[in-house]
């Protein structure tokens, strides 16, 4: 069963936009765990413009489900982070320090030195680590090549084509999932999930083993209640 972890970055931007503590970014991440998500992503960039470090120290102690820290392992601040509060995963993601959101994933080829460090610092403490890869099944090669445990796929060029066409717009990600399945690679997705297109996509490539959704997630919420979207995005994620 595909799990549903909610990236509660988007709580943290409208907290400071305003400054204070409104709204509560731990109380966000307890009420997701409380209204059913199976785990929480956060992923904080070294300018704290949304999830600061102090959020992810606070928040680790507190969790009952899965804790994902996404983030791009070439700031050492980052690095000292994960390996400080231990998370249950951690997620690889190349972003450029001003990019506004995730745009790209790994050459897990040409970088498979970097990446296989990595992974064996991380897994030495105990932590999952996931590769945040574009659809090319030479990635998820690449990926187990570097030692890694799980591949994300980075799912922005899905969302944007499933309207149009969503056998065309699954096609490399499914190609792709196809050959982390054969690497013994566990498969995550991120990147604009929506009530939309997510069904589709589980119900393709049924053995993802966890979805991690935020803006389209905490958007929803502002209609539909937090609570009413969290069980809206399960059972999507659960339709035969």
């Amino acid at each position: 069963m595909t799990r549903l972890s909610v990236n509660i970055n988007k709580v943290a931007t409208i907290r400071n936009s305003r400054g204070g503590n409104v709204p509560d970014v731990t109380q966000a991440a307890l009420n997701c765990e409380a209204f059913g998500a199976e785990g929480i992503t956060v992923h904080p960039r070294p300018d704290e413009r949304h999830i600061r470090y102090s959020d992810v120290r606070a928040i680790r102690p507190l969790l009952k489900t899965e804790f994902n820290i996404e983030g791009n392992p070439t700031v050492p601040s980052f690095v000292d982070l994960v390996l400080e509060v231990v998370p249950d995963q951690v997620t690889l993601v190349p972003d450029g320090h001003n990019a506004l959101t995730s745009n790209a994933g790994w050459n897990t080829v040409e970088n498979k030195e970097l990446l296989t460090e990595l992974c064996r610092t991380f897994q030495a403490k105990g932590i999952r680590t996931s590769i945040f890869i574009d659809p090319d099944p030479a990635m998820a090669r690449g990926a187990a090549a570097c030692g890694a445990n799980r591949v994300e796929l980075y799912t922005a060029d899905y969302a944007a084509q499933y309207p149009e066409n969503p056998e065309k717009a699954i096609a490399r990600y499914l190609a792709t999932a196809q050959e982390a399945k054969a690497c013994g690679l566990g498969l995550n997705a991120g990147h604009d999930l929506s009530l939309e297109n997510l069904a589709y996509f589980v119900h393709t490539i049924p053995w993802t083993d966890e979805v991690s959704i935020g803006h389209a997630l905490i958007s929803d919420a502002l209609y539909m209640g937090l609570e009413k979207t969290i069980a809206a995005y399960l059972s999507e994620i659960r339709k035969k």
